[in-house]
């Protein structure tokens, strides 16, 4: 049935109305005078077979036992006698013409001005008769009526064609917070001035919202309504409305009904979960302590408080370590996040410097017993009145304080005005902040720990690589380096510089797989076992199978080797790792180098001129089974060498021969310096400062010692040699002006020359260089290398060396095809030779 048809099939008489009813009109001797139409169609008989007779054929009692007639085929569920007949009236048992037997309620009324007594013909009664179940269908429609018009918790209301209230039920009655005679007659807008209509699409005010049911007889469902109740001036409430037009059967109109549900705590309910949806998207974007508790004020004002503060302790912002507990003073609190909807809340923290510049995040003390200090002593949440404080809390430990605060709703003389958050938390709002805390607590510990690890991850990296380069006389240094992993800030790559013997200089670059805190720890491992071979004065072939052997050790030998994971990393990351060395001589100007698995250099001739040597690409270190090979090559004076990792040239727009072809046009283009160099090579091939892979670029332009400062001999392997070699040595220092130095460098000399004689084979060569320190250098075609050892009293021999190693700064052997080298260094005396 459509809603037009039950509309106008409702019919809201009850069945034992007089005008539906089936009606009998009875005399004195309960004989039928009248039948009407409707008795008629309730029993079967027509108005001449039942007048005149007697009442009983038609209608009879029940049985006294409550028990009903075999013949009957019994009532339904709504046909059954109720609790009770009808009032005035009683419930019978009346038989159709048809012999059906079926339960109706009767009620009799008197005839006004009805003569005579029980025996009279004359009309005295009149009896109304319906069937049982219409009745209690029409009960349940009253009773609907009544619940609806004093328990519903919908408010109903009826308002006539002029907009003016007639009719409103209890819970009407309820929201206004007077009864309904004292507001009767007043328009909707007069009761609620200020509230408006928020759904998107209808007008906004109370009376253009029901003109237009008015004037079109469309229904209007679910708007919310947004205003302050009379009888809760304090708060603003937020109602579900619907609308419906009214009229009679005719079509007339007389007015408009309001159906409003009070959804302010669905509503609020909304608010804090979308307040926790909000905050789970804002809270944590980034790992930073300061940020993430600015982002806890940001979020919460003004939807939630009118102001919010968030202090945390000095030791988790600055270090990332956890905070001890207890009284705020022990806390150390740093106000590092702060938001505020307006001016004119009150704070009852006290800056210790206040308006320091210097304090970026100025400290703040409570005074005892102000929430805040009793949060911090109990670690639970405090109410005070408007102000919520709420720890933030991980494990056991406490690293700060949110701070909730809101206004108190200013005395106005009529309703109040202001929207947004009450003044007080409810219970609700409680659990609601401390989530918000817990959530928040999460996000700074997470920054917390990852401050701490930076700390030590570049810590690590200024331990592994090379902050400072001291200069050198074989070549002018500049360098740059770019990790990949943007957050920890280090990387797997990595170059350095060593100062070798004879003022020679040793470069390496390499590159671990991988990056990140791991990456860089293989990393400072292989590093430091380069300089442990370089100092060794290894040759770069050499050098490159020692640290080959190295990363393929056996597993038990490996670090980690008990923990299977430790060890999984370990070969990950070193198996396949690459590395370059060279070794640069000023003296000579020869270059040898070899590759494990790298990229070769890029060589820059004076005229600018680019070459990569074609040198032997040995396998990647930990692989084993191919041996690596050096080659030697002369660099003029002013020769630019590049060493680099693949981070620099190769990325995903291009393949690596690219980036070659555009790092030899950098490095080939004039600039003034090496520091300039660097940086346009990097913002050429890196433009964005970020690669997927590390970068690291060394550069070194060669230099040429003067051949005044390197004095060199050849001598016969006699013992008159000794006194020659003393002599020699002698009268070059006195021409250099360093006469100081002269007397330990004949011991010197006579010591090394002696053990070349004695234990080596000529010819002999004798080597003084000048440069940053005297270096002596005696070489042989033995390849036995003499011990530092204690000499017992009795011992003739073995004091030499004990005695040059007092006399000198360093002292050490290289070996070379053609035999070994044994050198020695000496610092000049304090005077400033140029």
């Amino acid at each position: 049935m459509s809603a037009t048809r039950a509309a106008d099939a409702a019919d809201f008489r009850g069945p034992l109305d007089i005008a539906r009813a089936a009606t009998v009109v009875l005399d004195g001797r309960e004989t039928v005078v009248g039948w009407s139409p409707a008795a008629a169609e309730l029993l079967g008989y027509g108005p001449h077979e039942a007048v005149g007779r007697p009442l009983g054929v038609f209608l009879s009692p029940l049985p006294a036992d409550g028990s009903l007639p075999a013949a009957s085929d019994g009532p339904g569920p709504a046909e059954r006698p109720g609790p009770g007949p009808p009032d005035g009236g009683e419930i019978r048992l009346a038989r159709h013409r048809d012999g059906r037997e079926l339960l109706v309620a009767t009620t009799v009324c008197p005839l006004a001005g009805a003569g005579g007594g029980p025996g009279a013909e004359t009309p005295g009664r009149v009896l109304v008769a319906a069937e049982l179940g219409a009745l209690r269908q029409w009960e349940s429609q009253l009773a609907l009526l009544q619940g609806l018009a004093t328990q519903s918790p919908v408010g109903l209301a009826i308002y006539d064609t002029d907009l003016r209230l007639t009719w409103g039920n209890t819970a009407y009655e309820r929201e206004i917070g007077k009864p309904l005679a004292e507001f009767r007659g007043m328009r909707a807008d007069e009761l609620y001035s200020g509230g408006r209509f928020v759904t998107p699409g209808y007008p906004q005010s109370l009376d253009a919202v029901m003109l237009h049911v008015i004037d079109t007889g469309e229904p209007i469902l679910d708007l919310h309504f947004q205003g302050i109740p009379p009888s809760d001036p304090g708060t603003e409430h937020l109602w579900s409305c619907s609308y419906y037009r009214l009229q009679d059967a005719h079509g007339h109109v007389f007015g408009v009904c309001e159906d409003a549900f009070d959804i302010s705590d669905r509503q609020r309910a909304q608010q804090r979960l979308a307040l926790l949806v909000e905050a789970g998207r804002r809270i944590g974007t980034v790992l930073d302590v300061v940020t993430t508790a600015e982002e806890v004020a940001e979020v919460t004002v003004p939807e939630f408080a009118a102001a919010v503060r968030v202090d945390i302790a000095r030791a988790t912002v600055m270090s990332g370590e956890l905070p001890a507990t207890g009284s705020s003073a022990a806390m150390d609190l740093l106000r590092v996040g702060e938001h505020s909807a307006g001016a004119g809340i009150a704070d009852p923290g006290e800056p210790l410097q206040p308006g320091s510049p210097a304090h970026r995040y100025p400290p703040v003390s409570y005074p005892p017993g102000s929430p805040q200090d009793r949060s911090l002593a109990s670690g639970g949440l405090v109410l005070d009145d408007n102000v919520l404080v709420v720890p933030l809390r991980v494990g056991g430990s406490v690293l700060g304080l949110v701070t909730f605060v809101r206004s108190p709703r200013p005395e106005t003389s009529g309703r109040a005005v202001a929207h947004g958050p009450a003044n007080t938390f409810d219970n609700g709002e409680v659990a609601l902040a401390d989530e918000l805390a817990a959530r928040a607590a999460v996000c700074i510990d997470n920054a917390r720990r990852f401050t701490r690890e930076r700390s030590a991850s570049l810590a690590l990296q200024r331990q592994l690589l090379p902050h400072h380069v001291p200069p050198q006389s074989a070549v002018e240094i500049a360098y740059r380096y770019l990790p990949s992993d943007d957050v920890t800030g280090v990387g797997g790559d990595w170059f350095d510089v060593i100062p070798l013997s004879g003022t020679r200089v040793g470069l390496v670059v390499g590159d671990v797989v991988g990056h990140g805190l791991q990456a860089a720890a293989t990393m400072g491992r292989l590093r430091t076992s380069v300089r442990a071979f370089a100092q060794l004065d290894m040759a770069p072939d050499e050098l490159l199978t020692r640290l080959d052997d190295l990363v393929g050790q056996p597993l038990d030998e490996r670090p980690g080797a008990r923990d299977g994971t430790a060890c999984d990393a370990y070969d990950e990351l070193t198996t396949g790792a690459t590395c370059l060395y060279a070794v640069y001589d000023p003296v000579s100007r020869r270059c040898v180098m070899a590759r494990a698995g790298h990229l070769p250099p890029a060589v820059v001739h004076p005229d600018g001129h680019v070459t990569f040597p074609d040198l032997p690409a040995g396998p990647p270190l930990g692989l084993g089974g191919l041996p690596f090979e050096s080659m030697e090559i002369e660099l003029p004076v002013g020769s630019l060498l590049a060493l680099f990792t693949d981070g620099l040239v190769e990325a995903r727009d291009h393949d690596i021969d690219q980036g070659l072809d555009a790092l030899g046009r950098v490095l080939g283009a004039p600039a003034a310096s090496l520091e300039e160099l660097c940086d346009r090579a990097v913002s050429t091939l890196v433009p964005d400062a970020t690669t997927a892979d590390d970068t690291a670029l060394l550069l070194a332009r060669t230099r040429q010692l003067d051949e005044s400062r390197v004095a060199e001999w050849e001598l016969p392997a006699e013992a008159v040699t000794v006194g020659r070699a003393r002599e020699l040595a002698t009268r070059q220092l006195s021409g250099w002006g360093l006469d100081e130095l002269s007397f330990a460098t004949e011991l010197v000399v006579s010591e090394l020359v002696t053990n070349a004689v004695r234990y080596g084979g000529g010819p002999l060569r004798l080597r003084l260089i000048r440069d940053r320190t005297l270096l002596c250098e005696v070489a042989d075609t033995g390849h036995t290398s003499p011990h530092l050892r204690h000499s017992a009293e009795d011992d003739e021999g073995g004091r030499g060396l004990f005695i040059v190693a007092q006399l000198v700064q360093r002292w050490g052997t290289r070996y070379t095809p053609a035999g070994k080298t044994i050198w020695t260094e000496q610092a000049f005396p304090s005077v400033d030779f140029g």
